[in-house]
């Protein structure tokens, strides 16, 4: 038992893993247990056990297992991670369970498997079981079908994959095991059961007794269609619909669905395909060719023999199909004829789609065969016939057959209408678009009056059923001359009809009414596929024509309803109106008369043709008056526009009366129903008047009301064969131009092109110049409609005149062409004719490029030629090649019709010559632009084999494939290219330049289209495939083609297709669908896509209005033509385009004005925020490139979409650069209004600017640059700090533009540099700058080189990145530049370095050749005599500086709350700090956002810290030695990781966690300690002060309050902090890089620290803050002078802002500031005095006199009295002129403070500042009696020295000392023993403590320790300058004599003590506290000493460090020892007791 109480103690997980069985049989239980308990499916729990649930299956004992097998069905069932274990559990099922004797095991097995499948993992299921069926133990297959079985009797056909289980059935019905062969048999009638026949032809060759007992099976099923039992979870809501349906009783729905289900299944799908090409016989093409019927028909039989193989495998069948259709044509054998037929049906049945590109050579042959009269050869045709229409569609067929319907042989005329009528029983509505039907209604219905019967019966059958199919509303306008009795006729044939769609009465019926039963062998043959055929029929079908449905449907529906605004609906009303229109008859002039006399006055009709025109005039006036008043209906237009014609008529001589009539008419044509009638009489003399002067005008208004009337283009045809068949050229050239105007107003639709070009061409050989330059007008406007095809009209035109042409289209090209504004109400009711016929183009009607006359050129294309082309000598081969080329281009436009010429050139495409293949492609080039959108029947067996060059070796072979693939998908769409299986069989290629170019391609392509064919996922695989591809390049343009194949075919069908893919490559392939299903382009909307193509002559004009929202989102000016043939393919049939168009414009204006009053930008909160994660989590592309690529600029579209308005959007993606000059001005006008917006939007808003930036044009370049001056003055008023992101995504692009040619935009770009440091720090901008010098453009690094000068002139060496020195020593590159400006601009940067930082620039730069240093030396010799760096320092700096002080008084009024960040804020904006220097990788920055508001809760993310007692390791030490030296090898080489590693470092000081941050510290320590590698940490200071005082500040507010800490702990990390300090600020050079924000910052940490009373309770806390008084002493005299003046000034005025802070932190600042105060003299050259003043203006301007004469304490006063009084008598009347920085200054209180002071100081020379430090006795007094004191110490002293008097004179010199604060007893010591000194010193302490009694230290300690150097003094402590009683002021002479009495006292040497700086001013405290204090100290620092550093030099160093300012001094001490030490310590020990 002993053993089992060892495993029972284990956790559950271990128990499963056990060796002993029950352990894990008792693990099993509680496993089994626990899963049952868990609620939810993602809680943790369930990842302990994902890899142990193999385990759990395949246990080895039968016992446990079934336990096991049990536990991982409920997990399989619960758990959220469960799939992840399929493949490797399922995989154990099949081989450990399914083998196992007993039942329980296998069903368990089995609904383990069925589980998986529910949680969708159905295909790795099946993959594992199918895997299980090859297994040798038949009880494992048996098992493994079985649960095939149920899984597909359970969830059915769609989730269970049958194809590769039938693949698989034929083997296991051959098994030997019967159990095998049942269970086979059970399987096959469960599938039967789901897709019935069409799993006969995969069974028809097993055993004959098997099939025929699966039969009787099969017979024995129910009829009802099957539905699943069981569904995944993700269809479990369906299964809830579906009980709810049964248990009202009805399963309708469900019938439904089960309805869609059964032909989902195809049999074709489930055969394998056979390759027959290479088991053709040797010598067919010999004997199909042979004199002997017999021989040929012997190559029949063996092809025959070939193609009843239901499925054959792609290849190139090109040579056959051509030899069977020679067969078909041209044998006389009839027998042969219809067995070629046979062959030709087998081929494509067993083909399908991919025989589409054969269909077009032998559609004609075998219509014209049926000439033929035997019916098995009619009948073999007809199959033949039908089999090929199912392979292609009728569409790409329809030339031919319509060719075929005008033969003059009746049979064929009736053969082929029953063909046209088999056909149309294929299409819907949508696939027998209008364009299509009305050409073949056209042909049929010339057959229906043709004089045989059987012709016309064929004919009125096929226009029957295409009445059935579309429907009466879209055929009716064809049959409008149709007579009743032949309209019943089609009615009735239509009835008969029953379609293949939707209808489910005999499918294969259908077929047989027209053909004899097909005469084939066995059901198995073709004929029983024909069957199936049929039933899949509608998969074709339909889904190859899905696009066109989407997009030509709806609107066709709501075209009526739209259209019949004036209440006829319905193309018939609408035809009626039309007819009524044209049909008006011409009304005799007596019944005009008659009519018009009813309307007009009596007088009005009598003085029509009086002589006096005074009389006529008046009559117009009234008729004029007449007309306004009439109503429509009842205004008899013929006979008023009659009336007007009457006599004088057009002939008119008084233009007043003319001018009036032409008015009237045009009255009419508005006002009422005017008919072309009408017009007719009037346009005559229209036109005749439209050149007259003063006319003129009138005519033309009178022309536009007509055409807006009777339709433009109507009236334009009129009225230009009336213009040109007068002579007058006024009037053509007036006519032309009104022509040019009305197109203009009216669109483009419908206009008869033809008719035009002519009558232009005409005008252009006129020889008035007027009529030319009309003419090239108008021109100009049709080519914006028709865009370049329309300049093909006029190539014979000379070239004078074509030159003109040209440059009128030049001008045109970018401009869209405007929306129409009239007829457009007009057209809705009246229009349809045009517009019907308008609608066409997007459909192949009318099209421009359809109205050129094509050339036939098949008879050209002779057999000659096409062997010439395929001759073996290669130069025959180029001729045949040249006639080729010849022929096109002598024919311009051809047929479609090429005869052989597409084999000959297909030959031509892999010839060895590369010459000759590029020749090939340009010919295809030429074709394509000459055949135009009838090359798409060619795509198949052209198009592909051009797609194969792409994979040519030879780089400009493949560009002009590419270039010939574009020009044909240009004409084609790409529709045609991605049908069928050729595409993936190229991408399936291996060939890497195949593969890049075509998916290169494919990516360019699929993002504009709408929808796709269904074939695309054929590629899917294989681009997987090119993701995993050897070649980069290939893998590359996979991945950026990802995003665009699943725009089409969703990311479920794309993860779905991974399910192949082996593990490790599936896993790979779901990420990058991941991150592109981030990158997902929207699909195009179809208004867009509409709007993209106004320009083809296609695009009507009725749309026009729709485009003018739109269309400036997408560029409609790129090459215009390609456009209408896209939408072809697209299937966006023009209806579309009309009914949006017909929408009335001005309701869509008004929408536009609506849109555009609301903000332009829009926040989305946090979007911005989840922007940077995307691109951080690479969910989106990094915003980094060298030209912009289109995938960067839709990215950046679509992140715009949600916070940019629509309309916004649409002009900053505009093609046009006005439209960006718009958008800029929007921009800019809303920039103040919508700060939120454009701040939220910012790195949008600069990432379009860049894109921008890589405009050639100027204008938008500048207006660009204005916004952005105007952006970043916004940002720096709101205080905005640009975010790495931004930074980096914008800055590099802007640094491009310093280097433009012109000088204005170089200007603006360096001054938004400029003002970019406002909101960037400067040290960040360096790196980018530096960048910048790299270019290879030479401006740009002269001006980024002049840049960094000014940025290191403003802000001093801390910005140079990463380091000073590496960074000079890349500038110092340039100075051997080839470019001199680069060269100078070098020189002037180090020049401004030198002046900045003198000779140390030498050190920094390094070595320089020779030429560059004599340079360089010159240089600066020059500078020195120009000193002109200080003025422009100052300059520079200002704007810097006023920003940080404003924001910094802005955030102080915010008050107490926000101190935090607002000091943060100001450390930020004082740009001079390095936050992290720009190498920094992201993840080791410091996120101060993060840190400064995680302060409250750090705490709740900490972990809970095991407490270990360290105390042994960290004694009570400053700075502990590093136990663990982990990060020191960094340190030792410091190469280039250094700046990452320290940041790294840095980062981790600032850490919620204790131990994290000691650690960190005490690295820096180490690296500090060492001066060979101090100079890494340059430029990472303020990093590290940065990190320091948030540590303070976390320690102050989340670890002093944490009860759980051990206060230990937190004194470790102060001391470790403020050692590490001390360090720093030992190292002048370091510590003078801190900037002033992050000293403010540090000095609050370090004053609030000290006066934390929590400190002083713990044991360790008195040191604690005597160290930070050490500090402080250090941190002021160490730093940049300026800076901590500047920080201390700036913080004293924050302290006394804030309400809540204490007086005691305004005080200890003050002492803070007497303390630089006292060391001005020393230091009053290194600082910048501007600065200094401006900070005290600042301040002097927040707290004028008066209010700081309110305030409690007088102190703030005279703090700034002194600090101002002392600059003046070190500057003397020179501080004047230190006033620059101040904007005002006579407004300035300081200007005149000072000027008194000069003033008071020229009249009291004498005068010094003491009045301000003593109240007591006046200066002169003392100078009296300077004597009388020194006699009076003497005589002190002599008392102290004598034994007696010793105490009565110590008495005396404290009495002394107390009244006299300043006193110098220094004399009388100096000379004096060690001894003696000290024991004065002793004595007055003692007296001190006597009189004064000891109560005073507690309360010294209760402000705060009396130890602080800076400030804290004791209130109650005598000499306190603050809070003593008898309100004296102590002098600093006090202090310095204390000091000496103190160093002499530990035995420090004074001799070197004049050489620096004075000490501690501020020791205004008890002299023996202090001298405790110091002991205490040394103490300290020795139990550190003593662990670890033996050095001199440390030991040194330390010992100063605890007294002295730091400065290194080697005194004696340094040769002492620690032994040495001690027994000083003892012995000062020994007397203070």
């Amino acid at each position: 038992m002993g053993d089992d109480s060892e495993w029972m103690k284990l956790p559950v997980d271990q128990k499963c893993e056990h060796k002993l069985w029950k352990a894990r049989l008792s693990g099993y239980e509680e496993a089994l247990k626990i899963f049952q308990k868990i609620k939810d499916e993602k809680s943790p729990e369930w990842s302990k056990f994902l890899g142990l649930i193999k385990k759990f299956v395949t246990d080895s004992n039968a016992v446990v297992q079934l336990k096991g097998l049990e536990a991982a069905l409920v997990y399989v069932e619960n758990a959220h991670v469960a799939g992840k274990t399929t493949g490797e559990v399922v995989s154990g099922v099949v081989s450990k369970v399914f083998n196992q004797p007993k039942a329980k095991a296998k069903e368990l097995g089995i609904e383990i498997c069925l589980m998986y499948i529910e949680i969708e993992k159905g295909e790795a299921v099946q993959e594992e079981l199918l895997k299980g069926l090859d297994n040798k133990n038949p009880k494992i297959v048996v098992a493994c079908i079985e649960t095939l079985r149920k899984a597909l009797s359970e969830f059915g056909s769609k989730i269970i994959l049958l194809k590769p289980i039938i693949k698989v059935l034929p083997k296991l019905f051959e098994s030997r095991e019967k159990a095998v062969r049942d269970e086979a048999k059970l399987i096959a009638v469960e599938i039967y059961r789901w897709i019935r026949d069409a799993l006969r032809p995969p069974l028809q060759n097993i055993n004959s007794v098997q099939l025929k007992e699966l039969e009787e099976e099969w017979v024995k099923l129910p009829t009802g269609a099957p539905k699943p039992s069981r569904f995944l979870r993700s269809q479990q809501e369906l299964e809830a619909k579906l009980e709810q349906q049964q248990s009202a009783g009805g399963d309708a729905e469900g019938g439904g669905d089960d309805g869609d289900e059964v032909p989902q299944i195809d049999a074709y799908e489930l055969l394998e395909a056979v390759e027959i090409l290479s088991k053709l016989p040797k010598d067919f093409y010999d004997k199909i060719e042979a004199k002997k019927w017999q021989e040929r028909k012997e190559a029949l039989e063996a092809v025959e023999v070939l193609v009843k193989n239901p499925k054959l495998e792609a290849g190139d069948y090109a040579d056959l199909v051509k030899a069977l259709k020679k067969v078909v044509g041209k044998d006389t054998n009839v027998m042969l004829v219809a067995l070629a037929a046979k062959c030709l049906t087998g081929l494509a049945v067993g083909l399908r789609k991919k025989f589409g590109q054969y269909a077009g050579h032998v559609v004609p042959t075998i219509l014209e065969k049926f000439k033929e009269k035997k019916p098995q050869v009619v009948q073999a045709l007809q199959e033949a016939i039908d089999a090929i229409f199912l392979t292609t569609t009728l569409q790409n067929i329809s030339e031919d057959v319509l060719a075929v319907m005008d033969n003059k042989n009746p049979t064929i005329k009736q053969q082929t209408s029953l063909f046209i009528a088999r056909s149309f029983r294929h299409c819907t509505a949508s696939t027998l678009p209008k364009s299509l039907l009305k050409p073949f209604c056209a042909a049929l219905l010339k057959h229906i009056n043709d004089s045989a019967p059987e012709v016309r019966d064929a004919a009125f059958e096929a226009l029957g059923t295409a009445l059935k199919v579309v429907g009466e509303k879209a055929v009716n306008p064809f049959l409008a001359d149709v007579d009743k009795l032949k309209l019943d006729k089609i009615k009735e044939c239509s009835e008969k009809v029953e379609l293949v769609h939707g209808k489910k009465a005999g499918l294969a019926a259908d077929k047989k009414e027209f053909k004899p039963a097909p005469g084939r062998t066995a059901a198995s043959g073709a004929a029983g596929d024909k069957d199936t055929k049929d039933i899949s029929a509608p998969k074709p079908g339909p889904s190859k024509k899905a696009p066109a449905t989407k997009a030509g449907g709806p609107p066709k529906k709501g075209k009526p309803a739209v259209s019949g605004g004036a209440g006829g609906t319905g193309t018939k009303n609408k035809k009626g109106l039309e007819t009524k229109e044209i049909v008006e008859p011409e009304l005799s002039i007596e019944v005009c008369e008659e009519k018009a006399s009813a309307v007009l006055p009596a007088t009005c009709i009598q003085l029509l043709d009086s002589s006096n025109w005074k009389e006529r005039l008046a009559c117009m006036e009234e008729f004029q008056k007449a007309v306004e008043l009439m109503d429509r209906t009842e205004m008899p237009c013929q006979a008023l526009v009659r009336m007007l014609a009457k006599k004088p008529g057009w002939k008119e001589t008084n233009f007043q009366v003319m001018q009036m009539k032409l008015h009237i008419v045009a009255l009419i044509a508005q006002k009422g129903n005017f008919s072309k009638t009408s017009a007719q009489i009037v346009l005559d003399g229209l036109v005749d008047k439209i050149g007259d002067v003063k006319c003129g005008n009138n005519a033309k208004e009178a022309m536009t009301a007509i055409a807006e009337a009777c339709m433009l283009p109507w009236t334009a045809e009129q009225v230009m064969s009336m213009a040109f068949s007068q002579k007058n050229p006024k009037n053509q050239s007036e006519t032309l131009n009104w022509l040019s105007n009305a197109i203009k107003e009216f669109g483009f639709s419908g206009l008869n092109v033809k008719a035009f070009i002519s009558n232009v061409k005409t005008a252009l050989a006129a020889t008035n110049p007027a009529v030319r330059t009309s003419a090239i007008t108008l021109l100009g406007v049709m080519y914006l409609y028709v865009g370049p095809s329309l300049r093909m009209f006029f190539e014979d035109e000379k070239p004078a005149l074509l030159s003109q042409i040209d440059a009128e289209f030049e001008k045109m090209q970018g401009q869209s062409p405007p929306a129409p504004t009239r007829g457009i109400s007009k057209h809705s009711i009246s229009g349809t004719d045009e517009g019907e016929d308008g609608d066409e183009p997007d459909e192949g009607g009318n099209d421009v490029v359809d109205l050129l006359p094509r050339t036939e050129i098949s008879d050209k294309i002779t057999s000659e030629l096409v062997s010439k082309i395929g001759d073996k000598n290669w130069k025959i081969r180029k001729e045949g090649l040249d006639e080729v080329a010849g022929i096109i281009n002598e024919a311009k436009f051809i047929q479609p019709n090429i005869g052989e010429l597409p084999t000959a050139l297909k030959g031509r495409l892999n010839d060895s010559n590369k010459i000759l293949v590029q020749q090939t492609l340009n010919i295809l080039q030429q074709l394509a632009v000459a055949m135009g959108p009838n090359i798409k029947q060619h795509v198949k067996n052209l198009g592909i084999p051009i797609i194969t060059v792409l994979g040519d070796s030879k780089n400009n072979v493949r560009a002009a494939a590419l270039a010939t693939v574009n020009a044909w998908a240009e004409q084609t769409g790409m529709k045609e290219w991605l049908e069928g299986e050729d595409l993936s069989e190229e991408l399936k290629k291996e060939n890497p330049f195949l593969r890049q170019e075509l998916l290169g391609w494919l990516a360019e392509k699929l993002p504009s289209l709408r929808s796709t064919p269904t074939d695309l996922i054929l590629c899917v695989p294989h681009l997987y495939s090119c993701l995993e591809d050897r070649n980069g390049d290939v893998r590359k343009k996979a991945q950026d083609a990802l995003p665009f194949f699943m725009m089409h075919l969703g990311y479920e069908k794309m993860a779905k297709a991974t399910g192949k893919l082996k593990p490790t490559s599936k896993d790979q392939v779901l990420a990058m669908l991941e991150k592109a299903k981030a990158n997902m382009p929207a699909k195009p909307a179809a208004s867009a896509k509409a709007a993209s193509k106004p320009m083809g002559g296609s695009a009507p004009a009725k749309f026009q209005p729709a485009s003018a929202p739109v269309e400036d989102s997408v560029s409609s000016t790129v090459e215009p033509k390609p456009d209408p043939k896209k939408a072809k393919a697209l299937g966006v049939s023009s209806k579309a385009k009309s009914a949006q168009g017909k929408k009335v414009p001005s309701k869509t204006s008004l929408k536009e004005d609506e849109d555009k009053s609301g903000p332009i930008f829009i926040v989305v909160p946090n979007g911005k925020e989840q922007r940077m994660k995307d691109e951080k989590g690479l969910k989106v592309l990094k915003w980094n490139f060298t030209t912009p690529r289109d995938e960067y600029i839709e990215q950046l579209k679509t992140q715009m979409s949600s916070c940019v308005a629509k309309w916004l959007q649409d002009e900053m993606f505009h093609s046009d650069f006005q439209h960006h000059n718009k958008a800029l001005a929007v921009m800019v006008d809303h920039l103040e209004s919508e700060k939120e917006g454009v701040i939220g939007c910012l790195d949008l808003i600069l990432k379009w600017l860049t894109l921008r930036f890589f405009d050639t044009n100027t204008s938008v370049l500048m207006k660009a640059l204005e916004y952005l001056k105007l952006l970043f003055t916004l940002l720096s008023e709101e205080e905005y700090h640009l975010t790495e992101n931004e930074a980096s995504s914008f800055i590099p692009y802007l640094i491009l533009k310093v280097g433009e040619p012109k000088d204005v935009i170089r200007k603006d770009v360096r001054a938004i540099l400029n003002r970019m440091c406002l909101v960037y720090p400067a040290s960040k901008m360096f790196p980018f700058i530096m960048e910048g010098t790299k270019s290879k453009n030479s401006k740009q690094r002269a001006e980024c080189l002049e840049e960094l000068g000014c940025l290191v002139e403003s802000y001093g060496m801390n910005v140079c990145q990463p380091t000073p020195g590496k960074a000079l020593k890349e500038i110092a590159i340039h100075i051997g530049d080839r470019d001199n400006a680069v060269r100078n601009a070098a020189l002037n940067t180090i020049v401004t370095v030198y002046n900045v930082h003198g000779d140390q620039v030498f050190k920094l730069i390094g070595t320089l050749s020779e030429k560059d240093m004599s340079m360089l030396e010159e240089r600066i010799k020059r500078s020195a005599k120009r000193p002109s760096a200080a003025p422009i320092k100052q300059v520079e700096e200002r704007p810097q500086r006023t920003q940080s002080i404003n924001s910094n008084a802005n955030m102080l009024r915010k008050g107490p709350a926000e101190d935090m960040s607002s000091k943060l804020n100001q450390a930020r904006s004082m740009s001079g700090h390095p936050e992290a220097a720009q190498m920094v990788r992201r993840e080791f920055q410091l996120d101060l956002d993060e840190i400064e508001n995680d302060n409250g809760t750090v705490r709740c993310e900490m972990p809970e810290l095991v407490q270990h007692k360290l105390d042994d390791i960290f004694e009570p030490v400053l700075i502990p030695e590093p136990k663990i030296r982990a990060v020191s090898p960094h340190f030792d080489d410091m190469h280039s990781n250094t700046a990452s590693t320290i940041n790294f470092i840095i980062s981790q000081v600032a850490s919620g966690d204790i131990n994290t941050s000691i650690q960190a510290l005490t690295q820096i320590d180490e690296v500090l300690r060492q001066e060979d590698k101090a100079e890494a940490m340059s430029g990472h200071i303020d990093q590290f002060l940065i990190a320091t005082f948030m540590q303070l500040r976390l320690i102050y507010n989340t670890h002093m309050a944490d009860e759980k800490l051990e206060k230990d702990e937190i004194i470790k990390l102060y001391s470790c902090i403020i050692g590490n300090m001390i360090s720093l600020f030992q190292i002048e050079s370091l510590a003078r890089e801190a900037s002033t924000g992050v000293l403010k910052d540090l000095m609050h940490g370090l004053i609030t620290l000290m006066l934390d009373s929590r400190i002083e309770d713990l044991e360790e806390g008195q040191q604690v803050i005597r160290s930070v008084n050490l500090l402080v002493v250090k941190v002021l005299e160490k730093s940049d002078q300026t800076n901590i003046l500047s920080a201390l000034l700036v913080l004293l005025q924050d302290s006394l802002l804030a309400t809540a802070s204490s007086p005691k932190f305004s005080e200890l600042v003050m002492k803070c500031l007497w303390r630089m105060v006292r060391l001005l003299p020393d230091t009053i050259n290194s600082i910048n005095l501007d600065r200094i003043l401006l900070d005290i203006h600042i301040f002097m301007k927040v707290f004028p006199k008066e209010k700081l004469k309110q305030c409690k304490s007088e102190f703030p006063i005279r703090t700034l009295k002194t600090l101002l009084h002392t600059l003046c008598k070190l500057k003397g009347p020179k501080i004047l002129d230190h006033l620059t920085m101040i904007d005002n200054k006579n407004e300035s209180e300081l200007e005149a403070h000072l000027c008194r002071m000069m003033k008071h100081s020229m009249d009291q020379t004498g005068s010094k500042s003491d009045k301000e430090t003593e109240k007591g006795a006046s200066r002169i007094d003392e100078k009296s009696s300077k004597a009388k004191v020194n006699d009076f110490l003497a005589e002190i002293f002599k008392k102290i020295g004598s034994k007696e008097n010793t105490k009565e004179g110590l008495a005396e010199l404290y009495e002394y000392k107390k009244k006299y604060s300043d006193a110098d007893i220094e004399p009388f010591l100096k000379n004096s023993s060690q001894f003696f000194q000290s024991y004065v010193e002793r004595g007055l302490r003692v007296i001190e403590m006597e009189r004064e009694g000891k109560g005073r230290i507690p309360s010294s300690t209760g402000i705060s320790p009396q130890t602080e150097v800076t400030c804290m003094s004791a209130p109650t402590s005598t000499v306190s300058s603050i809070g003593n009683t008898n309100g004296e002021e102590v002098g600093p002479s006090v202090y310095l004599e204390r000091l000496k009495i103190l160093r002499q006292r530990c035995g420090l040497d004074n001799t070197k003590q004049d050489d620096r700086p004075p000490l501690t001013s501020l020791l205004s405290k008890p002299a023996v506290p202090t001298v405790a204090s110091s002991t205490d100290m040394l103490h300290s620092k020795l139990s550190q000493l003593r662990e670890s550093r033996e050095q001199h030099q440390h030991l040194d160093l330390d010992s100063h460090q605890t007294h002295s300012s730091g400065t290194t001094t080697t005194s004696s001490s340094s040769t002492a020892n620690i032994d040495d030490l001690k027994k000083r310590l003892e012995r000062i020990k020994s007397s203070r007791k």
